[in-house]
């Protein structure tokens, strides 16, 4: 008999609301996270290590490791760690950096990670991508999907708002990657995972068109379930295509031309959505996500972050060597430095009338 679906690598628990963090312990009681309670617990020396007073009561059988960084070797060291511990199931409590630490750690020894972020700063945190820092700059890593992710939006409230801000322009960016990726099927035949597509381009509108702010619950919530699907939409798909686009090049040539200067990833990915918007003549739906992002206070020019117009152009034009492979309206277009000039003047222009 054919199969007639596929199965979906997702999470078996999701758990987003105010207080959610005080009902994680139930969660990891499922037997298909935890039979006998034996979890390793990262945490930061920041928010994670705050929430662990408050945590640790509930999981008696939890041993708790602090994770300094980022890094490669930062994982590298969790997984050899945890090695040893017999443990059912990791639990990354904290930012984004330390649920792709305990990603990595997790698929480096076998076992199964919760993911309990304190921000909403990306859409790392269901991802079957850990973005770890190492000796030639950054790089991406293959990792399983998070089984069970937990978020408390009391906790993600008293995050710092740059944070939320920055999952804001991330989720928005799934708009661009996905005109992109239909670009790319249209020009070159590249197939498109229609669910996968579905999945991230709602996730995207879902933010853009919300009139709530990043005080709201509702906003919240809707921006936290967006960044969930847009992580799962990338493991459907069996990359970042849902959500990475010429936003995530232009992102990325930020952050290799100018590591010491450059914004959040959210911003410079909601920036870059707006101008490759622009760049596929989207002009109305370029003005509109500008406006968006600048109500919720990000940037949508380059000077907003500190770069000028030069810098920019800089970016834009360096952007396509940061995927090879990959095909976006900067591939399609092959701007060159006055034509990028050019372009951006006409930008800058139609976003501020």
């Amino acid at each position: 008999m054919p199969v007639l679906t596929r199965l979906i690598p997702s999470p078996v628990v999701v758990d987003i609301r105010p207080g959610a963090l005080d009902d994680l312990a139930s969660v990891l009681s499922d037997q298909r996270i935890s039979h006998s309670g034996k979890l390793a617990v990262a945490v930061s020396n920041g928010s994670g290590a705050k929430l662990r007073e408050r945590i640790a009561p509930a999981l008696p059988g939890a041993d708790w490791y602090e994770v300094g960084g980022g890094t490669l070797d930062d994982a590298i060291r969790l997984a050899g760690a945890i090695k040893a511990g017999h443990y059912d199931a990791v639990v990354g409590l904290g930012g984004g950096k330390i649920i792709d630490c305990a990603k990595f750690a997790a698929a480096r020894v076998g076992l199964p990670l919760v993911a309990v972020p304190t921000n909403l700063a990306h859409d790392g945190l269901c991802s079957p991508v850990a973005t770890l820092d190492n000796d030639a700059g950054r790089g991406s890593y293959g990792v399983p999907n998070p089984i069970a992710v937990v978020i408390d939006l009391d906790v993600i409230r008293d995050a710092p708002a740059r944070f939320v801000r920055s999952g804001i322009g991330d989720a928005v960016s799934n708009i661009s990657a996905i005109a992109d990726w239909e670009l790319a099927n249209r020009v070159n035949g590249e197939k498109i995972d229609g669910l996968a597509a579905a999945m991230a381009r709602q996730a995207g509108e879902a933010v853009l068109r919300h009139p709530g702010g990043i005080g709201d619950n509702d906003f919240l919530q809707v921006l936290a379930e967006a960044l969930v699907l847009s992580g799962i939409a990338m493991s459907v798909s069996g990359d970042s295509r849902p959500s990475s686009g010429a936003c995530h090049e232009i992102n990325h040539a930020f952050d290799l031309l100018f590591p010491k200067r450059a914004a959040s990833h959210g911003e410079q990915c909601g920036l870059g959505a707006a101008f490759a918007m622009y760049l596929r003549g989207a002009h109305e739906e370029s003005a509109y996500m500008a406006e968006v992002l600048h109500r919720h206070g990000l940037p949508v020019l380059p000077e907003e972050i500190g770069f000028t117009v030069d810098e920019f152009v800089q970016v834009v034009e360096f952007a396509p060597q940061t995927r090879p492979g990959r095909y976006t309206i900067l591939e399609h277009l092959d701007l060159k430095t006055n034509q990028i000039k050019d372009i951006y003047s006409d930008y800058a222009k139609a976003i501020s009338s």
